[in-house]
């Protein structure tokens, strides 16, 4: 390319574009100097203007930090100030809709302009978050998801509480627990949390779609699908809701059903079995397609969807080719019995001040029966035996011999803990899961996990069994 010369020995930028693959949006600014040093749009001259005005700013900040009286901080504090302050600088760069159009302005604004015009930029996008917040709070889905309420009711709100536009721009403030179903962790900041409650608020939408029914029907069968308890797990449910809906549509349900019986599964799971993969591709391309005319999504959940289709495409191929459909698929399972009542009853929990005068009656005792007896005679709540089993009051055989008055369902609910996660996600049966043990986390567990071994294989396929029929929300491990 042929360039003319200007007599400041800069360059024509009419036809210099800069490689926006360099461009790094966290550091934003500075790589745009680096740039368009590199291709000609700045100058050195003009470089060093624009660091030194960088740097007088800081300086500016450090004493409104300091309220004036002193130009000297930590020097982890004046890093701080420095991020927050290019933080600002990036939010106006990236306004502009090309990079050579802020490079422009780099060279033609002074940086305490840039930085004042950044800082108003992020207060905008603040009380975008704000309001954001509000509908998200209107629309909360009523859940018994952990993660998801703590996300809304306690996170969320330490950064509309604290968040600090001139200091601490850059910094997120609050830890956000609950997964989106795309989520860009390298943002920082209100750019962070705008984005977050921006889909989160597209996610809640689309699960009001559907009824409350159905939404808890996904929820407890897809706990019970993965063998954990889905109110402490970290899972997102919009994803969840989206996937089974298309499931519905392609195993032949109506387009606002998520519910799938075991005749509409067993027909999904043959069609993707006998597809390759394209094919699969295809047909879930068109059911999304489907589901948002039916729901008539509007463009920014459309685009939401489609982002989260491709994802969706990945895990039904790798379902498919591995044989494990059976776990992306929620659906309904004959409801069985409870086989018996728990025995561990979550209602009877005794006093600190009963709890301690029976563990030490216990602890004088030197006789193995007495001890067992005492247990099963004054104890009822599970609660009570993770404390009984965490005080240290039984040594050695004395665990085997209180296991061994068990029932099944009772040794079922320890199992639930004991083994809590090799059990969730996993495919392996619960015999194969007890075989391989356990990272044992307290010493009774260790034992539990050594009786459990011992004991012949059809009563622990037996347990495995009972383990299912165990609701979390019988018993309560928090």
């Amino acid at each position: 390319m042929e360039l003319d010369n200007t007599q400041d020995g800069s360059r024509s930028v009419s036809n210099i574009y800069v490689d926006r693959s360099q461009l790094k949006r966290s550091q934003y600014v500075m790589s745009l100097l680096q740039e368009g040093q590199r291709v000609g749009l700045i100058n050195s001259r003009e470089a060093y203007r624009i660091q030194a005005g960088i740097i007088e700013v800081l300086q500016q900040l450090i004493r409104r930090y300091t309220q004036g009286e002193s130009t000297s901080v930590t020097s982890e504090t004046a890093e701080g100030i420095m991020v927050s302050l290019m933080y600002a600088m990036d939010a106006y760069a990236l306004h502009f809709m090309e990079p050579e159009e802020a490079i422009a302005h780099l060279k033609s604004e002074n940086v305490k302009t840039m930085h004042a015009k950044g800082v108003e930029l992020l207060r905008q996008y603040f009380e975008d978050a704000k309001q954001l917040y509000q509908d998200v709070k209107k629309m909360k889905l009523d859940v018994p998801v952990d993660a998801y309420n703590m996300t809304i009711d306690e996170s969320l709100p330490v950064f509309m509480n604290n968040y600090n536009i001139i200091f601490e721009a850059h910094n997120t403030m609050a830890s956000i627990d609950y997964p989106l179903a795309i989520d860009d962790m390298r943002l920082q900041g209100v750019f962070y949390i705008k984005q977050y409650l921006e889909r989160l608020q597209l996610e809640t939408r689309f699960c009001h779609f559907f009824s409350h029914q159905d939404l808890m029907y996904v929820l407890t069968n897809f706990g019970k699908i993965c063998r954990f308890d889905y109110r402490i797990e970290l899972f997102n449910i919009f994803e969840l809701m989206m996937n089974n809906a298309v499931f519905s549509l392609l195993s032949g349900g109506d387009v606002n059903q998520v519910r799938i019986s075991e005749n509409q599964y067993n027909r999904l799971n043959r069609m993707l079995t006998a597809c390759h993969a394209d094919q699969r591709a295809a047909v879930i391309h068109e059911a999304v397609d489907r589901l948002q005319e039916a729901l008539q999504t509007d463009q920014a959940l459309t685009r939401y969807m489609d982002l989260c289709r491709d994802e969706l495409i990945q895990r039904v191929n790798n379902a498919t080719e591995n044989g494990s459909l059976e776990r992306l698929v929620i659906r309904e399972k004959e409801e069985r019995e409870k086989p018996m009542v728990l025995m561990l009853n979550e209602n009877e929990r005794m006093s600190d001040v009963q709890m301690r005068k029976l563990v030490d009656r216990i602890m004088e005792s030197d006789n193995t029966a007495k001890k067992v007896r005492l247990i099963r005679d004054h104890f009822a709540s599970l609660h009570d035996y993770l404390d009984l089993l965490n005080s240290g009051c039984l040594f050695g055989d004395e665990y085997h011999a209180l296991f061994a008055t068990f029932e099944d369902i009772e040794l079922a609910i320890f199992a639930k803990i004991v083994f809590y996660e090799e059990m969730r996600g996993d495919v392996r049966d619960f015999p194969d899961i007890v075989a391989d043990g356990a990272e044992a986390a307290s010493e009774w567990e260790t034992h539990y996990i050594a009786f459990m071994q011992q004991l012949d294989d059809e009563r622990i396929a037996a347990i495995g069994r009972l383990i299912d029929d165990i609701d979390y929300e019988e018993i309560s491990f928090y």
